[in-house]
């Protein structure tokens, strides 16, 4: 939870999730959509912001998982380019017969305008398969749509494949529906709008299998096949 300015206006602070870790350094990506995004646009090195965190949970990456794939769509590339990052940097993941250096990465935007990271990506060695509503970059329609024809054509990704993925809720409703008949393990990191950050105000509830659950709190990342998505 940042800060974005130093007085009452605006009040609440605003969610980031972590983009990367660099040393002692944490990093933050966004896009000026409002307010908030607007005043953080204006800081300057040296200023003093507040943060409150870490909080919540993270993406449970284990030893055991054999073919990994991310999703991004839209700013929910911002922590997914972090876990790239540390499965990319770790060994227990790679193997010298292993082709590639770091997971299969899917990525959604509304329009070339709006694709990011993609340095950050190649300095991974990852070509992300990357998809825009309009088509001005990539493969034009929905990243949901480009997984499914990939999976299609590379059906032995299904055996011990563990997704995980952030976006939009729309996006991860989809994935839901498509990972639930391939039987795919999934993962995703909810974007839910909050007040606190640390599970007292009740303002970032989804409903679950297991009941209401904070997304600040037990979340952000929840098993994608826990979630009601009618109900959130």
């Amino acid at each position: 939870m940042l800060s974005v300015s130093n007085g009452l206006d605006p009040l609440l602070k605003r969610p980031f999730s972590i983009h990367r870790i660099l040393g002692d350094d944490l990093q933050f990506l966004y896009r000026v959509v409002g307010k908030g995004t607007e005043i953080l646009s204006s800081r300057k090195p040296g200023d003093t912001i507040e943060v409150l965190g870490p909080l919540g949970n993270s993406f449970p990456v284990r030893k055991s998982n054999k073919n990994i794939v991310l999703v991004a769509g839209g700013l929910g590339i911002a922590p997914i380019v972090g876990l790239a990052e540390k499965i990319s940097h770790s060994r227990q993941f790679l193997k010298k017969s292993d082709e590639m250096n770091g997971p299969l990465l899917f990525y959604g935007a509304k329009t070339k305008n709006e694709v990011m990271c993609r340095e950050d990506l190649e300095s991974l060695n990852i070509k992300p398969i990357i998809s825009t509503d309009d088509g001005t970059f990539g493969i034009k329609g929905n990243i949901v749509t480009c997984l499914k024809r990939y999976f299609s054509r590379h059906k032995l990704m299904t055996e011990g494949c563990t997704l995980y993925a952030c976006g939009p809720e729309m996006m991860l409703k989809s994935l839901s529906s498509f990972t639930a008949k391939k039987g795919i393990h999934c993962f995703a990191a909810l974007e839910q709008n909050m007040a606190c950050g640390v599970g007292t105000c009740l303002g970032c509830v989804v409903n679950t299998k297991k009941g209401y659950r904070r997304v600040c709190k037990e979340g952000p990342v929840f098993p994608i096949e826990e979630i009601i998505w009618d109900k959130l």
